[in-house]
């Protein structure tokens, strides 16, 4: 597996195979595609430069691009789920908790960054979409994580202030917010994630400093 970015010819091939993949409707071999290029250039560069990408061209305004991105979500997500999981063994967590904002319905960065920490030997507790506050709160007393990442894809969830005021009440606690949803700026102590490499460190810089 590379680190580097991919280069520009490597990309254009990714995007060509896995957009025609996604309008055959095609999930499975999405996922396939997801797979294979992770294997050569890792998880960050195939988000970062052909998923995330991809996702944003479709906009999804007619019953046929709804379609197609449907497939496309789907098979991104069934790849980054099963990349680097081996049925019985679990990595540890290292104290990394991500969850989706109350009322999220879309976690793909989510799965993109629990499949980056798998390929960094590290696992995570994953509690997937539209995660209540309170629920929220619950898990980091049941789990004391040393690091949680809440995800927001759109503006109606991306509540900053909620999130600030969540990091105020876990002085112990690092709180990122992650996605493009959190457009208001993130007051200390919480922080915004713009990236998933830099998603990708803070996690296991967390896990270091334990």
């Amino acid at each position: 597996m590379l680190t580097d970015p991919m280069p520009a010819e490597a990309v254009e091939t990714a995007h060509k195979q896995v957009r025609l993949a996604a309008e055959d409707l095609d999930g499975s071999r999405v996922a396939t595609l997801v797979l294979e290029f992770a294997d050569v250039w890792g998880v960050p560069a195939l988000w970062e430069q052909v998923c995330r990408p991809l996702l944003v061209q479709l906009s999804g305004r007619t019953a046929a691009e709804i379609a197609v991105e449907r497939a496309l979500c789907e098979g991104v997500r069934v790849g980054l789920d099963v990349y680097r999981r081996e049925p019985g063994r679990s990595l540890p967590t290292g104290g990394v908790l991500l969850a989706g904002a109350e009322k999220e319905a879309h976690s793909l960065g989510l799965h993109a960054l629990a499949a980056a920490l798998r390929e960094r030997g590290r696992g995570c507790l994953h509690l997937g979409p539209a995660l209540p506050w309170s629920a929220f709160t619950s898990a980091v007393h049941r789990a004391v994580p040393h690091t949680v990442v809440l995800w927001s894809q759109t503006p109606v969830t991306g509540r900053a202030y909620r999130l600030v005021r969540f990091a105020r009440d876990f002085p112990l606690l690092r709180v990122y917010g992650a996605g493009p949803g959190w457009i208001e700026p993130l007051a200390a102590p919480a922080r915004r994630l713009g990236t998933l490499s830099a998603a990708v460190e803070v996690c296991l810089d967390g896990t270091r400093s334990r």
